[in-house]
């Protein structure tokens, strides 16, 4: 039996305000709170609203320590199609976070088996994740584990599909420019968070969201693990 809480939002701005009240909840509980986070541009407004609450003096980011999810692998990450760039530019450089508590992939390391290794046992040390944050992709992904991923999967280096390529390509100069690899948290690493929000937004997700609803859990769609969680919240919008 499934324990997703599924939350509907009028629009994606109510979407927004709605992860965001969760996160402050959260931080407010625990100032100290390990949290994971995510791109890709769904959670964009998340991040506004918690700079905003940050700004308000609501929160404080200055003893929490973040994780993201994955990295593409080639890719500096001074470049703007890069998601240290990502975080910096919608999050980071607008709140108290303390740079050495910020952890991302590093998808431009010469070993990245161990890179995957090395970031497995900085989540381990830092007590586990608190609050993670997910999108999903129009194949059901989360992180960039694509369909047929194993459920049991920790941090690891993935091959992109052409639908995710797709998708992110836009986000660079030149289609070829666009990385055919990423180091992502494996599935099991984002089910080994204590709790989780999903944010699904917009009619492109319509698939991935009908077959979550359904229940039935398959490598086919990564994101029917989250079915296996204690405790989900998913917030949509734009899908009916």
């Amino acid at each position: 039996m499934s324990s997703i809480k599924w939350i509907e939002a009028k629009d994606y701005e109510d979407l927004s305000k709605k992860a965001c009240d969760i996160f402050v909840e959260q931080l407010q509980n625990k100032p100290n709170s390990v949290i994971g986070l995510a791109t890709g541009s769904t959670p964009i407004g998340l991040y506004k609203e918690l700079v905003q609450q940050y700004h308000s003096g609501n929160v404080s980011f200055k003893d929490v320590v973040s994780f993201n999810l994955d990295e593409y692998v080639g890719i500096d990450p001074n470049n703007e199609a890069s998601y240290h760039y990502f975080m910096n530019h919608h999050l980071f450089k607008h709140v108290d976070i303390q740079k050495e508590n910020v952890h991302i992939p590093e998808g431009h390391s010469s070993d990245l088996e161990t890179a995957c290794r090395t970031y497995e046992q900085q989540i381990k040390e830092a007590g586990g994740i608190d609050l993670q944050v997910l999108g999903i992709g129009v194949n059901g992904h989360i992180g960039f584990n694509e369909p047929g991923t194993p459920f049991d999967s920790l941090t690891h280096i993935v091959e992109l599909t052409q639908s995710t390529i797709e998708a992110n390509q836009k986000y660079f100069e030149k289609p070829e420019d666009m990385p055919r690899k990423a180091i992502t948290m494996g599935i099991q690493s984002i089910l080994n968070a204590k709790k989780i929000i999903l944010l699904i937004s917009g009619e492109t997700k319509q698939e991935a969201y009908d077959r979550l609803r359904t229940g039935i859990i398959t490598e086919d769609l990564p994101a029917s693990a989250l079915h296996q969680h204690p405790d989900v919240t998913v917030i949509y919008t734009g899908v009916k």
